[in-house]
């Protein structure tokens, strides 16, 4: 079942933009992308080193590598136009907090693989471009990992992932609006969900 827990690594996110920027370096952040699963690969997962510092070493990683305040606004969506100022800093950092505890714990199911690059696809959004690569599996055909690179003022950060052609960023995206939306509590209350989920996670359950 390790393609399908893999089906779930993301953490992560579409973020359309709109302001015009200058033509993306599609060389630059498919580099960016390689370094980054690297890094992944041969400072966090192989690394003979404690937990509690390969949790450490994952979150600079995922924090350096995502745009997770961008990210964050669009898995709100429409909501945090009407969202209060605390309510979007409480949102945005447990989002971050959550998304990086869940994949510090599952990274170690790919110890022994590597990502494959495939080369890149523009993208319809200026400043914007898709890195595509592969993960072989132990059986079936690889998994299809798409990245999608936005850069802004030189720094290159990935503002989502799509996973077998699934951005769980717009899952997200539309699990969050459905639980505002039925949820008497609104925003606060899936802030409450989150910091549930958060706690549950650093505490192992």
């Amino acid at each position: 079942m390790i393609k399908t827990k893999f089906f779930a690594f993301v953490a992560t996110i579409v973020m359309m933009t709109t302001s015009v920027q200058a033509e993306i370096n599609a060389k630059a952040a498919k580099q960016f992308v390689k370094d980054t699963t690297a890094k992944g690969i041969e400072q966090i997962i192989n690394a003979d080193i404690p937990q509690k510092e390969k949790d450490k070493r994952f979150y600079d990683l995922l924090n350096n590598a995502l745009d997770l305040d961008f990210i964050g606004q669009f898995v709100l969506g429409r909501n945090w136009r009407t969202a209060t100022a605390e309510q979007r800093k409480e949102f945005i950092s447990v989002y971050r907090d959550l998304n990086i505890a869940t994949w510090s714990k599952r990274f170690n199911e790919f110890k022994g693989k590597n990502f494959v690059f495939k080369g890149t696809t523009p993208s319809s959004s200026k400043g914007q471009v898709f890195v595509n690569s592969e993960v072989p599996m132990e059986q079936g055909e690889p998994a299809k990992v798409v990245w999608r690179v936005r850069e802004k003022n030189g720094t290159y950060k990935i503002v989502d992932i799509i996973i077998e052609g699934v951005s769980l960023a717009q899952s997200s995206r539309s699990e969050y609006t459905a639980f505002i939306k039925n949820n008497p509590g609104g925003i606060n209350a899936l802030i409450a969900d989150l910091q549930a989920k958060l706690k549950a996670q650093k505490s192992g359950k």
